[in-house]
């Protein structure tokens, strides 16, 4: 429980200031790491994952930290998972604003769809770990350290992949370029069109990556102290209010990117945010320090995970079948899927 709870009225004001923080700063950083994307050569599928990918979740790793130091086990656990699974429906919800084509199909990455699995077999570790809960290397659980690992090579086959693809996707007259060309810009003489030098830019990420990352703490406090006014569950809590307040970035990097026409870009910072993610889970377990998280989560994180699980699964199936109409089944689909989920765990 959080040592000094904050009153409840200005722990709400906090959330509510912060959301408009999140979205102003979330909008600058789609520029300059699309910008820096092109510098740098990574494209806009590996660049949307590092780059972006890693910034913008600043505000939830913070926010998960907050949590997990302050002895709250579902909150923070339920927030990264949260933040995979809300930040999965912004792709639908980019995907009714993007009138031309269903997203996945403009977006075809084979890169976006490696991540996508490789969430998919992080995501099982929670998983694995909750069904062996008394299992530790000190105080946390050992597969806590197969998390960065598999991050770790996933980078690898991700390199590989981008330099030597064994396979192509199917390209059509609604595919976006990959290499970010987009298929329609606003004008703003972003990209190769920004006169500032690659250091200031790369410094200019690292100053909005700190903001974001003042804004996420400030996040994880507000939230236990709603959760200690109010007694409401701190999972379904992490996994709803928080966590759609610290994942603002990547609906405004998405919506932004889809609006540049780099959507390869915006999609990439969605599915590699989400891996990137996964390793919240890792430092949530680390900063948990009165023994394994999965022990201590309760019930509730396991709907949530296997929620999560299931609307990755759909996500990735979306990506390969690369459905050409505007609404595919993975836009029906992932939203119901996280109402699901989130009526399971309430009734819970």
């Amino acid at each position: 429980m959080i040592s000094s709870a904050w009153p409840l009225l200005p722990s709400l004001g906090v959330l509510a200031a912060m959301a408009v923080v999140i979205v102003v700063v979330g909008v600058r950083l789609t520029r300059v790491a699309d910008t820096l994307a092109e510098r740098t050569g990574l494209g806009d599928a590996i660049g949307g994952a590092l780059l972006l990918g890693a910034v913008t979740s600043l505000p939830g790793n913070v926010t998960v930290l907050t949590g997990a130091l302050e002895g709250d086990p579902g909150f923070a656990l339920a927030n990264p998972v949260g933040g995979i699974a809300l930040q999965t429906v912004w792709l639908a919800i980019a995907d009714l604003l993007y009138r031309r084509v269903n997203l996945e199909h403009a977006a075809a990455s084979l890169q976006n769809v490696l991540q996508s699995v490789l969430l998919i077999a992080m995501l099982a570790i929670p998983v694995i770990a909750y069904a062996t809960p008394d299992l530790r290397l000190g105080w946390i659980h050992p597969l806590t350290l197969l998390i960065p690992a598999l991050y770790g090579y996933g980078l690898v086959l991700l390199r590989r992949m981008q330099h030597e693809p064994m396979w192509q996707p199917k390209r059509t007259d609604q595919t976006a370029d990959g290499d970010g060309d987009a298929a329609e810009d606003d004008g703003d003489g972003d990209g190769d069109g920004d006169e500032r030098s690659t250091a200031r830019l790369w410094g200019l990420l690292a100053a909005l990556g700190l903001v974001t990352g003042v804004a996420g703490w400030l996040v994880g406090r507000a939230g236990l102290s709603v959760i200690a006014r109010t007694g409401f569950d701190s999972g379904v809590l992490g996994f709803t209010l928080t966590t759609a307040i610290s994942s603002l970035p990547e609906l405004v990097v998405l919506l932004t990117a889809v609006r540049m026409g780099q959507l390869t870009l915006g999609v990439g910072n969605i599915v590699g945010g989400n891996v990137y993610d996964i390793l919240m889970i890792a430092v949530a377990d680390v900063g948990y320090l009165e023994g394994s998280i999965y022990r201590d989560a309760g019930p509730t994180s396991l709907i949530l995970v296997g929620g999560t699980l299931l609307m990755t699964a759909v996500l990735a199936a979306g990506l390969l079948m690369r459905d050409r109409k505007w609404i595919g089944f993975e836009g029906i689909s992932i939203p119901l899927i996280y109402v699901g989920t989130v009526v399971l765990a309430v009734a819970g």
